[in-house]
């Protein structure tokens, strides 16, 4: 057993009830399987507490899966759970004390998801706790699609990742007690972005927090280019009755960004949108975003892939690359939220 003190300076906050906010993952997972970014919800405490080392079979309540391809409710054990989740969320490649962070939010988003289902269910999950469906819930492989996705690597990075996953298993992130909305994403433009510009509702431990590593991350700087008239197919297709008027270099604009990047408003033909609105709608990486334009095109220059809230992937791998544990990298992109065993 080791004992960990933990600094606690309590914050009078109140509680921020969001809507049910979507887990967008559209692109976001640093895996191979770029699907994800996951939203799930904590203030600041200052206690004292003794950490148990994480047992080797220690397998928690099991979670209830639907399988959207059969209909049926099967059971996963929440080690089981949680590492398939690491599996499709986070490349095995990156550092051991990266995989424990992101098992703890992976983790921390099934247990607030599985609390709000007891609260009030979802008519379609049929008493399930979450479904496979992706495009809804979090990213999760079962060992035999793991098996599928690694090949040859698989025996390494399957036991790698347990591993890390029984070290930390017992532990998820908390704000006043209950489970944070352990938001996540691929790489941020160098720093985090708040909940507030992203979603529109503040959340004290989704705020903007340094990441500047993330500007060394392949791809962090990427390109598209539209023509005029791909352009104004997906302005018109995104936007019903926009008007774009003669004017080509004038059919969109950036006109306001936070200070982390994120593009807050943008000007489409007569319209003002959200930077979100237009990275749907143009399948950008990132709302953080420029716009050029090069003769019949527009050039549009993104920093960053994904939502920008939370921890950022190849950040948290950045700092344990320099020696951070993964209890520092929670607390330094979760702030105010608190690890806890639950």
């Amino acid at each position: 057993m080791k004992n960990y003190i933990v600094s606690v300076l309590f914050l009078a906050a109140s509680i921020v009830v969001l809507p049910a906010i979507p887990v967008y993952f559209s692109g976001d997972a640093a895996s191979g399987s770029e699907n994800k970014e996951t939203v799930s919800s904590a203030v600041l405490k200052e206690f004292v507490f003794e950490e148990e080392e994480a047992e080797s079979n220690y397998t928690g309540k099991p979670y209830k899966v639907l399988d959207v391809s059969t209909g049926q409710v099967i059971e996963v054990s929440e080690r089981d759970y949680v590492i398939g989740a690491v599996c499709a969320e986070m490349p095995a490649t990156f550092e051991p004390e990266a995989l424990k962070a992101q098992a703890v939010a992976a983790h921390t988003y099934a247990e607030r998801q599985r609390l709000r289902e007891r609260q009030k269910p979802t008519a379609e999950l049929c008493g399930a706790d979450f479904s496979n469906d992706t495009s809804k819930y979090q990213g999760y492989f079962t060992e035999n699609q793991a098996k599928q996705f690694f090949g040859e690597n698989f025996d390494m990075n399957y036991s790698k990742i347990s591993a890390a996953v029984d070290e930390v298993l017992p532990f998820i992130l908390t704000y006043r007690d209950e489970p944070i909305i352990s938001a996540f994403h691929s790489m941020s433009s160098g720093k985090t972005e708040s909940a507030e510009n992203a979603w529109g509702a503040a959340v004290d431990y989704l705020v903007p927090v340094d990441s500047s590593s993330d500007k060394s991350a392949p791809r962090y700087l990427d390109e598209a280019r539209y023509t005029k008239d791909v352009l104004k197919y997906q302005l018109e297709t995104a936007f019903p009755g926009i008007q774009l008027g003669e004017d080509f270099k004038a059919w969109l604009s950036v006109t306001d960004v936070s200070d982390s990047g994120t593009v807050l408003t943008a000007s489409a033909g007569n319209l003002t949108v959200s930077g979100n609105d237009i990275r749907l709608a143009l399948a950008l990486r990132s709302s953080c975003f420029d716009v050029r334009y090069e003769g019949d095109e527009a050039v549009i220059t993104t920093r960053g892939y994904g939502h920008g809230v939370g921890m950022s992937q190849y950040g948290a791998n950045s700092m344990a690359a320099d020696g951070k544990t993964w209890r520092e990298i929670l607390e330094h992109y979760y702030p105010n939220s608190a690890v806890s065993e639950y």
